[in-house]
């Protein structure tokens, strides 16, 4: 019988990674989380990412059932109502697509990345199951039938059931693994930063559509009496790098017009972020004793909740398969692969077409966008169907 040192290792300790070493902990599985660095924790953090995270209901049944949700209700700010607005024409079309037409629960809970990332290490470092290696890398990767070696950058050595890459788009595990990918990038970027409005969001989230690509504000909780949003403008890269040269006022007043005044007046109340804007798939999920999961094995624009979402469906799914076959198995491993990659593949799609059609500048393409917006909401069947593949749950 071969003798392992843990079951599980996981390479990369982002908000994917972390979730997975919560999940598989929990479930008792022996779990090493490797990372060259420590996550960057504490809200002083929030300065430098302005992210925030909308966590879907399923991602919130996974987080709690980790006991993770605890350490994130504080910051969370729930999401009732997503507001889809079509500004491109004369007469603007906007539809509510409201949560308690699935169930008495949000779509999801908008929190930023900062307390995200302090709730999961916490959880991590609080379970006797998952052992921490910050500061090295994985530097060898062998892999058997009967099991898989990693080799770290301090020269020790760790075997396992099953190596989990999490390390990002970039992924150096998906290379020693000997994984391409194929990769699209949209020319564009995406700017964060926070902004201040008078009027309440009423826990909507609103997306707002013309060309470019959208303009996203996703409710904060207030702060200092002030009503706040976090907003995420996707737009060509080379006018994005522009707005990030600007002075502030200069700025300002490009937000509030993209912003087709949906939210009123808007005060920026942070620094600006950027982030170029691109997807990848990677041609294969699996090898032997090895998965990708998260950005290593997919990557999405920023459009419809998707990306960490999805993220953590891969980890319930090895979550699920874990209590049902062999971890690292071929199995195993070939059920994960089937799974994943045909859900993460329409949804893929979905986002590349509504990025697409809000890049495009065409007057035809902008009509049938707003009457497809219409069509989608107003026929109730269609409607629920749309958020419950949202969601990626069977809510009724």
């Amino acid at each position: 019988m071969t003798l392992f040192d843990t079951d599980i290792v996981i390479a990369g300790a982002g908000p994917a990674g972390l979730a997975a070493a919560c999940v598989l902990g929990t479930e008792g599985h022996r779990v090493t989380l490797i990372d060259p660095a420590p996550p960057v924790t504490g809200e002083a953090d929030a300065g430098a990412d302005l992210r925030t995270t909308a966590l879907l209901q399923p991602a919130r049944d996974l987080l709690a059932t980790a006991g993770a949700w605890d350490g994130l209700t504080a910051s969370a700010t729930p999401l009732w109502t997503m507001r889809i607005v079509d500004a491109a024409g004369a007469a603007p079309v906007s539809r509510d697509f409201e949560a308690r037409d699935l169930s008495d629960r949000p779509f999801g809970w908008n929190v930023p990345n900062w307390a995200l990332r302090d709730a999961l290490l916490s959880r991590v470092m609080a379970l006797d199951t998952v052992e921490t290696r910050f500061g090295r890398s994985v530097t060898g990767l062998l892999q058997r039938t009967s099991g898989a070696r990693v080799t770290l950058s301090d020269g020790s050595r760790l075997t396992a059931r099953l190596v989990l890459a999490c390390d990002g788009k970039n992924s150096p595990l998906r290379r020693m693994a000997g994984i391409g990918v194929r990769r699209v990038d949209y020319g564009q970027t995406a700017l964060v930063f926070v902004v201040g409005h008078d009027r309440s969001h009423g826990d909507v989230s609103i997306e707002v559509h013309r060309t470019g690509g959208p303009f996203t504000l996703v409710p904060l909780p207030d702060r200092d009496g002030m009503h706040r949003s976090s907003v995420v403008w996707m737009d060509d890269a080379a006018q994005q790098a522009n707005r990030m040269a600007m002075d502030d006022d200069a700025f300002t007043a490009q937000v509030q017009d993209r912003s087709a005044d949906v939210m009123g007046p808007l005060r920026v109340l942070s620094d600006r972020a950027a982030w170029p804007i691109t997807s990848a798939l990677a041609e294969r999920w699996t090898a032997r004793r090895f998965a990708l999961a998260a950005e290593a094995a997919h990557a999405m624009p920023p459009i419809g909740a998707q990306g960490l979402n999805t993220s953590l469906k891969d980890v319930a799914a090895l979550r699920d398969l874990g209590g049902t076959s062999e971890i690292g198995s071929d199995g195993m491993l070939d059920a994960y692969a089937r799974s994943r990659r045909a859900d993460v593949a329409f949804r893929m799609a979905g986002i590349d077409l509504l990025n697409r059609s809000s890049i495009a500048g065409l007057a035809p393409v902008q009509a049938l966008r707003g009457k497809g917006l219409a069509l989608l909401h107003d026929l109730a069947p269609l409607r629920r169907a749309t958020m419950r593949m949202g969601l990626g749950s069977g809510t009724d």
